[in-house]
Parts: C-alpha cells; sequence; structure tokens
C-alpha cells in the first residue's frame, strides 16, 4: 500500500507549509499569505506540550478530520491522505 502525501511528509521529514495546530503559514516572510478561514489565533497549552493530535494539514492548512481513540489518533485530509499516532512521533 503506498504511503499518502501527508504520511510521507512525517515518515521523510518533509518541510510542512503550515501549522498543524493552528493552520497559519508558517512562512511569515511572505505577506500575501493569509490566515485561513477557521485557523485558529495560537496552540492550546496541550498542542505546545505535544499531547494533542494535529488539527489542521500541514501541506495544505485545511481543517482534517480527526478521530482519538485510547489508543492514539488518526486524521485525514481530504486532499493529502491520513496519517495516525504511530507514524507520528513529535510534530
Amino acid at each position: 500500500m503506498p504511503l499518502s502525501e501527508l504520511t510521507a511528509l512525517f515518515v521523510l521529514g518533509g518541510t510542512p507549509l503550515y501549522d498543524a495546530h493552528t493552520g497559519q503559514p508558517l512562512d511569515s516572510s511572505d505577506e500575501t499569505l493569509r490566515i485561513g478561514r477557521g485557523a485558529l489565533a495560537q496552540a492550546s497549552r496541550g498542542a505546545l506540550a505535544g499531547l494533542e493530535p494535529p488539527r489542521f494539514c500541514p501541506l495544505c492548512g485545511r481543517r482534517m478530520k480527526v478521530q482519538v481513540n485510547p489508543m492514539g489518533w488518526t486524521a485525514e485530509c481530504s486532499r493529502h491522505g491520513d496519517v495516525d499516532s504511530s507514524i507520528v512521533v513529535d510534530m
């Protein structure tokens, strides 16, 4: 089974374009990038501590479908596929 783009980003160590917890662009030098609709102003304390799953796709900034269960979590972007907590060690 081939890796999704989102899983490949974490496994191969790619560079994210958006913050996975706030949805804001990481390249703040480009003033043409705007905070997307639904983006958060800042990450929560749990996200900063690495205790929360990503809520936004780090490739496109869209909000992801996230499911949390007792054994971990899964997050799915409609454009870039899915990723789960067994792959992601630290955001």
